[in-house]
């Protein structure tokens, strides 16, 4: 089977522009803190995601509505979601939280350097459960990560990630969170979001 090609937008990079590959992307946004971009199907379509801001695409790609869903099964609302995205594997490490269903951004952490989308899936849930005991809220919190729920269960992070100088302020997060859930109860449920049937997670930056 042919791969499709496909099409880089890089709007905060290294070098911003339209990329044809993703190696030739990964130079620009590989540890760039705050890197934007997004790959597309086609030229046109990168072209004109290029004349628009990043957060103009980034907020719809792959999304659906969800009050239109057909599936037997839907998101519980009210709700929130969170996702991680990180150039590189481990690479700049970002994560947000937001309202499932109108997708208003309640918290975002980051950049960090050295990090792992586990690891800020973890760190997001964590945050997402403090924010909601703050608020006193008994939403669930969604993320697309198997892994982060079985982290948050054991409460404890299985990483393979080297800790240095370099990503100590992700590794003083994670410390962080880790006391967080051993000093905390809390009901609110943890839930696999399914990506298959519901579209992107709406905490989704829409880089893939």
């Amino acid at each position: 089977m042919v791969k499709k090609r496909k099409y880089y937008v890089v709007w905060q990079g290294k070098k911003p522009g339209i990329y044809a590959s993703w190696d030739d992307c990964k130079k620009q946004v590989h540890g760039f803190d705050g890197a934007q971009y997004k790959s597309f199907a086609s030229l046109d379509d990168a072209q004109l995601a290029y004349s628009k801001s990043f957060w103009e695409i980034a907020q719809l790609k792959g999304k659906k509505n969800l009050l239109e869903l057909k599936t037997k099964e839907k998101p519980v609302l009210p709700s929130i979601s969170v996702d991680a995205a990180c150039a590189g594997n481990p690479g700049t490490l970002e994560f947000q939280g937001v309202y499932t269903e109108t997708r208003t951004p309640l918290f975002k952490r980051g950049p960090y350097k050295m990090g792992t989308v586990n690891i800020g899936e973890f760190l997001a849930i964590v945050l997402g459960l403090a924010w909601l005991k703050k608020h006193n809220l008994d939403y669930p919190i969604y993320t697309d990560s198997r892994t982060a729920i079985a982290w948050i269960k054991k409460k404890n992070v299985n990483t393979k990630l080297e800790w240095t100088d370099e990503n100590k302020d992700l590794l003083q997060a994670v410390h962080g969170a880790l006391k967080w859930l051993g000093e905390n109860t809390y009901n609110n449920k943890i839930l696999k979001w399914p990506t298959r049937e519901w579209g992107e997670i709406p905490a989704d930056y829409g880089r893939k």
